[in-house]
C-alpha cells in the first residue's frame, strides 16, 4: 500500500524535477530521492532511570540503544552504559514519518520562522534538530517525565544541496524565505 507522500513523489514531484530547467534529467532514475530518516536522541539520564528508554520512542519503530564507547567521571558515564537511542527509517515508514513531520509537527513548534538552508552537509543531506518531542501527536503527555529533543537526519541520493533543497521544497518542508546580509 502506497502513502500519501510516496504517492506524492511519484507523481507530482517526479515531475516537477524533470521539469525545472536548471537540473538536466533526462529520465526518472536520475531524479533525486529520500533513501532513509535517521532519528537520534541523546538519553543520558538512562543509566540511572532506565523507563526514560521506554517511553522515549516516537516513531513507532523500536530503535536501537547506543551505548557509551568510554568512561567519563565528570558526566557519571561508565563504558557500554546506555546514552542515547537511534532509528533508521525506510520505505513507507520513512514516508509516514516524514507526512507526520511536516503537516503535524512543525507548524507546531512555537515561534517558528522556517528551517535553516545552512544545515545541508554538502552531499545533499539535510538534518535539523528539534528540542521537545512534544509537538508529535502521538506523545501521550502523561507518560513524559523529561523533555528531551531529537536530531533528524535526512539521507537523500542527491548529489549537491541544491538538488537536495528542490526536492525537500517540493515534499513541503518550510524553510527560510529570508536572505541574509553581511
Amino acid at each position: 500500500m502506497k502513502t500519501r507522500y510516496k504517492h506524492l513523489y511519484k507523481n507530482k514531484v517526479c515531475g516537477q524535477l524533470l521539469k525545472m530547467s536548471e537540473f538536466t534529467y533526462k529520465n526518472h532514475y536520475q531524479i533525486p530521492k529520500i533513501t532513509k530518516i535517521l532519528i537520534n536522541r541523546g538519553i543520558g539520564d538512562a543509566s540511572q532511570n532506565p523507563r526514560i528508554l521506554e517511553t522515549s520512542i516516537i516513531s513507532g519503530q523500536k530503535g536501537i540503544v547506543t551505548q557509551a564507547k568510554h568512561s567519563i567521571s565528570g558526566f557519571k558515564i561508565r563504558q557500554k552504559m546506555p546514552v542515547g537511542i537511534c532509528v533508521t527509517l525506510r520505505q513507507n515508514c520513512m514516508y509516514n514519518f516524514l507526512d507526520r513531520l511536516v503537516n503535524l509537527a512543525i507548524p507546531r513548534i512555537r515561534d517558528f520562522k522556517g528551517l535553516a538552508i545552512t544545515s545541508f552537509d554538502g552531499t545533499g543531506n539535510y538534518s535539523l534538530g528539534l528540542q521537545e518531542q512534544l509537538m508529535f501527536p502521538e506523545i501521550q503527555y502523561d507518560q513524559i517525565q523529561f523533555i528531551k529533543g531529537m536530531d533528524i537526519t535526512i539521507v537523500t541520493s542527491a548529489k549537491t544541496d541544491k538538488e537536495s533543497l528542490a526536492l525537500l521544497q517540493h515534499f513541503g518542508l518550510p524553510f527560510q524565505t529570508h536572505t541574509i546580509y553581511f
